[in-house]
């Protein structure tokens, strides 16, 4: 990877890339601590040192810390996120942007523009709820109908803008521009979490032997997990595809061996997003009105979809909502890749241009078995998921570890990081190209 990146810097026009890249993420954080008008800041610092439930540090981990400060950048590109996962899934309920979508570039341009939309109104009605909900609370100085706006349309335009450098990272930068900045803030918030690891095991450790154990511990859970989900990300499954020869006047097409790449995990993070979600919105709603305190019948079951007792030796009747959270990422992980991946359409496409699967007759028997692999391979990609995301909820449960970044956020760092890599090496490769295709001789200029 090193030498892949000494490599990129000698070509200009990539280094170029790569400085605006970094120029834009420089922005990102200094929006990320720019305070929003009005908004008093130790109201969001003490109303999270009064909850119990990890319902907003889920949201916190993606904003970069933005939350917590409510800095302009307070949303983040979440609401870009939302609305590019409404948009997948209205794409295959609705005829007419599954047409545009298969309309090439034009199409896609539109759904592009129809999910800055989306992501803008998404945007609005977030800010508006916690204008009016957190403001009645004491986040607004005085809370009035023109501070409230204030707040609405600052955060409004700060997530619009995050949507904008996004793109323009994808368009001038080294590509993958959403991502790049969600990759950003979440690890600007890995320090802290590596800082209160070091002083709540190691530097408050009894004796010096039992802090370098810790230590070694921590640090080599840390790694394991990272290479499990470089082996989860890049793991795929190749199913064999033979194209049959046709042979016109003298020359013969075709008769090549390919093959089919199904990756392990893939859906990506959308399952651990979507399970997340629906565990995690009750406790949101309960917070906001003040509901959840008690003995009653319903404060148990949001403590039971609350992961900050999960494993947790004192509530362990609570850890029966882990087993809820983990059956709704399997279905979920199902759910995505099905809309996703359509098999008969694969098998009708390899019938068209005279592949088959060796063994497996063209038509309905290939999609059978395309079926059969893609069900196994999803099952293992989702119980990698779940691995990946109780980890962290463990040792929280029964160290009270009290990390924020979970399997979520190591799976967005490691998996835009490869891409980024892959990314950059496709431009190297395309410059590659360039300079042998170059009728002059001349591969361009360098530095």
């Amino acid at each position: 990877m090193l030498e892949a990146l000494r490599n990129a810097l000698k070509v200009e026009d990539i280094r170029k890339r790569l400085f605006y890249t970094f120029l834009m993420l420089i922005v990102v954080r200094f929006g990320s601590q720019l305070p929003t008008p009005g908004v008093d800041p130790t109201f969001i610092q003490n109303f999270f040192d009064a909850q119990t439930s990890e319902a907003f540090n889920f949201f916190d981990a993606f904003t970069g810390g933005s939350f917590t400060q409510m800095s302009v950048f307070a949303l983040s590109i979440t609401p870009y996120i939302t609305s590019s996962i409404i948009m997948q899934l209205l794409t295959i309920a609705i005829p007419k942007l599954e047409e545009m979508q298969k309309d090439g570039e034009d199409g896609r341009k539109k759904i592009a523009a129809i999910t800055r939309y989306v992501t803008v109104a998404l945007a609005l009605i977030e800010s508006t709820a916690m204008a009016i909900g957190f403001g009645q609370q004491g986040l607004l100085h005085e809370f009035n109908f023109v501070n409230a706006a204030v707040v609405v349309l600052t955060l409004t335009a700060g997530s619009a803008f995050l949507m904008w450098i996004g793109e323009r990272i994808t368009e001038k930068g080294i590509g993958n521009g959403i991502s790049i900045v969600l990759l950003i803030n979440i690890l600007s918030g890995m320090p802290s979490d590596l800082t209160r690891l070091y002083q709540q095991f190691v530097a408050n450790a009894s004796t010096l032997a039992l802090g370098i154990l810790a230590a070694i511990i921590i640090l080599a859970i840390i790694l394991v997990v990272f290479v499990f989900v470089i082996i989860l990300q890049g793991g795929e499954r190749r199913i064999a595809v033979q194209y049959s020869q046709k042979i016109q006047g003298r020359k013969t097409y075709g008769g090549q061996s390919t093959h089919i790449p199904l990756k392990v995990n893939t859906s990506g993070v959308i399952p651990i997003i979507f399970a997340s979600s629906i565990m995690q919105f009750p406790i949101v709603i309960a917070t906001f009105i003040g509901a959840g305190e008690g003995t009653g019948v319903g404060s148990h079951i949001l403590r039971g979809m609350n992961s900050q007792f999960w494993f947790n030796p004192n509530y362990p009747v609570y850890s029966i909502g882990l087993v809820v959270y983990i059956v709704l990422t399997i279905f979920f992980a199902y759910f995505y890749t099905a809309i996703t991946f359509n098999p008969m359409e694969i098998a009708n496409n390899m019938k068209k241009s005279g592949g088959f699967i060796p063994g497996i007759r063209p038509g309905k028997p290939t999609v059978e078995h395309l079926q059969k692999i893609l069900n196994h391979v999803i099952f293992i990609g989702a119980c990698g998921l779940v691995i990946v995301q109780v980890i962290p909820f463990f040792f929280n449960g029964v160290f009270g570890a009290q990390v924020t970044f979970g399997g979520t956020s190591l799976i967005i760092i490691i998996g835009v990081i490869l891409d980024s890599i892959k990314q950059v090496e496709s431009k190297m490769m395309v410059r590659n190209y360039s300079g042998f295709l170059n009728t002059k001789g001349s591969p361009g200029k360098v530095f």
